[in-house]
């Protein structure tokens, strides 16, 4: 016979919670284990009969003054759990490899119950989205948020002349067209990833909200003190056409973070150190320190994939090699943002002023190379490989 255990009810009808109670008890009892239930609510044998039933448990009915009814706990409950995610083996970061397709949206660490369907994410392995560096980033971007109305002084009165405010202008208009990409890419993923990989998820939704704060300031700044904005050229729009045509998690991380939003830590902090008002300068360096966190994400994730498949590499080589091609016909960087540059570095109108403005920006354009030499490096690529891919990145900057 299989050890007998009791649990008295009292008062308590199911209509009030008794399955509660009952269930607490058989938790602590093994398959095939026997449970007097004892009550003095009328329909306490009724409820006990469904409720067993429904449990997958026997019930042996109780007879007159005894027992409402002696239940005899079924296999049910722990076959309810066979084959549930959270008992399959995790990986070295603690995660499975890959969530089974009940998962859904169950929380991770949950105990998840076999059968049903959840939705589908076709992100749903760990190599395909992971760094182990996305739970340690999506902290540091939830303490590093800024209010866009606080964040920058928008009352500082203008000290430049008007030509100058235009290369502003004309500079802001380009970051606001380059940032709308930059948003929509992750935009693009953010319900693709599957959930169980939550950090990643968080951190994406989080690089949307920069990318959209972004746009946010360097609009309100290139209005600032005008009503109109600068030139959007067609080659500067094909170039940023080419990252949302990319369906590929990892290329376009490659593609946008590692070559694009890194050229562009160059830029903003050419802009920072060149900035003619103290607003052009605020929004360079909050957009900066963000853009920073999304370059790290991906050349974190970008080099796991290369360190679990070293072959991974020719993708990345074809991916940029692919992207050049498409944009062979194309002008590269807009010459008026060129100009723009040229006029905010150089601080003067002077032949000499604008020659070391020229200057300045050739070096901002060696510094941006050499960037992204250095994270092809990172990535595995030797240094002639590396040289080459950088000279193939597009003259755009992003």
């Amino acid at each position: 016979m299989s050890p007998l255990t009791t649990i008295d009810l009292e008062g308590l009808g199911f209509e009030q919670g008794a399955h509660i109670l009952i269930a607490r008890a058989l938790e602590s009892v093994p398959a095939g284990a026997r449970l007097d239930v004892h009550g003095r609510d009328p329909l306490l044998r009724v409820h006990l009969a469904a409720w067993c039933r429904a449990q997958g448990h026997a019930l042996e009915e109780g007879q007159g003054q005894g027992p409402a009814g002696t239940i005899v706990k079924g296999r049910a409950t722990d076959e309810r759990w066979v084959g549930s995610e959270r008992a399959g083996a995790p990986s070295a970061t603690g995660l499975v490899d890959r969530p089974g397709p009940t998962w859904g949206l169950a929380a991770r660490g949950a105990l998840v119950e076999a059968g049903g369907h959840g939705p589908v994410f076709d992100l749903d392995r760990r190599d395909e989205v992971w760094a182990d560096v996305a739970p340690r980033l999506y902290a540091q971007a939830c303490a590093s948020q800024w209010d866009p109305a606080t964040a920058v002084d928008w009352d500082t009165p203008l000290e430049h002349p008007a030509d100058v405010e235009a290369a502003v202008v004309q500079v802001m208009t380009y970051l606001v067209e380059n940032e709308q990409a930059a948003l929509v890419v992750p935009a693009r993923f953010l319900g693709r990833v599957h959930p169980y990989f939550r950090e990643v998820v968080q951190l994406l939704a989080v690089q949307v909200a920069d990318e959209a704060r972004h746009i946010e300031v360097f609009t309100r700044r290139a209005l600032l003190h005008g009503e109109m904005l600068g030139v959007s050229s067609s080659g500067g729009r094909a170039s940023l056409g080419t990252l949302l045509d990319e369906p590929d998690f990892s290329l376009a991380a490659f593609l946008l973070s590692v070559l694009g939003e890194g050229t562009f830590l160059n830029l903003l902090s050419f802009l920072e150190r060149n900035a003619p008002d103290p607003a052009t300068r605020a929004v360079s360096r909050l957009a900066l320190a963000d853009e920073a966190r999304h370059v790290s994400f991906g050349q974190a994730h970008l080099e796991h994939r290369v360190a679990i498949d070293p072959d991974f590499r020719a993708q990345l080589r074809a991916a940029v090699e692919r992207r050049h091609h498409a944009l062979r016909d194309t002008s590269g960087l807009n010459e008026a943002v060129f100009d723009a540059l040229v006029v905010l570095a150089a601080g003067a109108w002077t032949p000499e002023a604008i020659a070391l403005g020229c200057a300045r920006v050739q070096e901002l354009v060696a510094d941006m190379a050499d960037g992204r030499r250095r994270r092809l490096v990172r990535l595995g690529f030797p240094i002639d490989e590396a040289d080459e891919l950088s000279a193939l990145h597009t003259r755009n900057f992003m």
